[in-house]
């Protein structure tokens, strides 16, 4: 998936969601499909998972409309099942619906509605949703422009180190902040993550 300029990161690759299972399942059956790239055999063993709610093979299935893999790219239809998975709280439907609100692929472009599924997939620990809502306090896109929030959310996606451009930019933002500023954007960061993510954003 290749998405999202001005420096949005991006999820890239199909997530099952299992490990450690003993027996065989549609998971696995989707996965070993996925890996040789037969992918109308992995969208025909996602759907029935996706139309009985499994969030998983919604997500997935969401996926494959998204990059139109094994059927025909259809955005429309990767926001319907990145929704669904999405509201029981698959982590990557949350961002990859954020981008897609962000960037106006398949709904209307809304950047606060970007800035709601951002915010629930940083809540739930993702680097790069939190280097997202970074970006768009940053940009001020869906929210008022705020450095302190932007700085927060930068700092905290920088911890992990998965986010690669989150230090650098939080550097860059400090050098148009006061040193109060600087502090109280610490402060914040130590706060949410000490909140497990939850909250960060009032």
């Amino acid at each position: 998936m290749t998405r999202l300029g001005r420096g949005l990161a991006v999820v890239a690759c199909v997530v099952l969601g299992l490990s450690g299972v003993a027996r065989a399942d549609w998971r696995d059956d989707a996965r070993a499909a996925d890996a040789r790239g037969d992918y109308q055999t992995e969208i025909n063993i996602l759907k029935p998972r996706a139309e009985q709610g499994y969030a998983a093979a919604q997500f997935n299935l969401g996926l494959m409309y998204d990059n139109g893999q094994g059927v025909a790219q259809d955005y429309k239809v990767a926001v319907k099942w990145y929704t669904l998975a999405a509201q029981q709280g698959d982590v990557d439907a949350q961002y990859n619906l954020g981008l897609m609100y962000a960037q106006g692929q398949g709904v209307a472009e809304d950047y606060k509605a970007a800035v709601k599924w951002y915010t629930l997939a940083a809540e739930q620990g993702l680097a790069s949703a939190q280097y997202n809502l970074g970006v768009m306090y940053d940009m001020g896109q869906g929210v008022a422009q705020d450095y302190v929030k932007a700085h927060m959310w930068y700092n905290i996606a920088a911890i992990d180190g998965s986010d690669k451009k989150a230090a650098p930019n939080r550097d860059a933002i400090a050098k148009q902040m006061t040193a109060s500023q600087i502090a109280r954007a610490q402060e914040l960061a130590s706060q949410c993550i000490a909140q497990k993510f939850r909250n960060c954003g009032s």
